[in-house]
């Protein structure tokens, strides 16, 4: 596929989303940014929540819901930057914890709903999607060093500051999360393993059973979206995009990044995919074979 860059200077871009009017939001992982991308090619600042930005999603208010995970240490390796330190570590100097924000895109106001749950901070929010009924399932990927690594979790709240509650834990480096068409089924893909997970949904926030495994593959995974007909689209550092047909067909196609770490669709047909590259700062666009699921808001 042929990949027309849209913006750059995003920084480490991550968590694209289309706003009503076409324009492409993304969050600036490493700069702590929300970032809004124009048909014309230009970028502005539209808020600055800090930490480590991560993931976006619009709301029934028509709000950003924005998961941060608190930030990261940054070194650089073989010319390009990366989340880790120069000890392995993915936690920074005084790391407190990670959030979620709501955020108007218009103004930039930014109110914090949630740190943690019962007292515990959340170690490292990743990634956002909302269901019909109103309220989001969010990962929790957690933080690693050289000799240890957190245990994530996938959480389930509403926008009004209620239902807060862990759906499942002890999952390894839980990162993109996405609904199929109809809702029934919520998928989670772990960064550490490079496996596609699937629950049953049982209700909003709710599922039911051991998650089943879609696939597993040699891959770090990153963000994920889904397609009309239940395709799901993963993105796969070092390797682009993993795409996983409803038959079981496994395929990729390449993007011009290594850490290439999120996709979304968008467009008047959904078959526009907007590809965050964010070794090199990037927005690409591409055209897709087929339609993406249009989301809840």
């Amino acid at each position: 596929m042929d990949i027309e860059i849209v913006a750059e200077g995003l920084g480490f871009a991550e968590g694209p989303v289309e706003m009503p009017n076409g324009d492409i939001v993304t969050v600036d992982v490493r700069g702590g940014r929300i970032m809004r991308s124009q048909a014309d090619g230009s970028t502005r600042e539209i808020a600055s929540p800090g930490g480590g930005p991560n993931g976006a999603a619009i709301g029934p208010d028509g709000a950003l819901y924005v998961v941060n995970n608190g930030g990261f240490p940054w070194s650089e390796r073989s010319g390009l930057l990366i989340p880790v330190d120069e000890n392995g570590s993915t936690r920074p100097p005084n790391f407190e914890g990670g959030w979620v924000d709501r955020i108007d895109p218009e103004t930039g106001d930014i109110n914090r709903l949630f740190d943690g749950l019962d007292g515990e901070r959340f170690l490292g929010p990743n990634d956002i999607v909302f269901d019909q009924s109103g309220g989001f399932w969010f990962t929790d990927l957690g933080k690693s060093d050289s000799r240890s690594m957190d245990r994530g979790s996938l959480f389930y709240a509403r926008p009004d500051r209620t239902g807060l509650r862990r759906v499942a834990s002890n999952l390894t480096g839980p990162n993109g999360v996405g609904l199929s068409p109809d809702g029934s089924i919520v998928y989670v893909a772990e960064t550490n393993t490079g496996r596609l997970l699937a629950w049953d949904v049982a209700g909003p926030g709710e599922v039911s059973g051991s998650p089943k495994i879609m696939m597993a593959t040699p891959n770090h995974f990153d963000s994920l979206a889904v397609e009309a007909d239940g395709t799901v689209v993963v993105a796969a550092i070092s390797h682009g995009i993993c795409v996983l047909r409803p038959n079981g067909q496994i395929d990729y196609v390449e993007v011009p990044d290594v850490m290439t770490t999120n996709v979304c669709f968008a467009g008047d047909d959904m078959q526009s995919a907007y590809i965050t590259m964010s070794a090199s700062g990037r927005l690409g666009k591409v055209r897709w074979p087929r339609p993406g699921l249009r989301l809840a808001f």
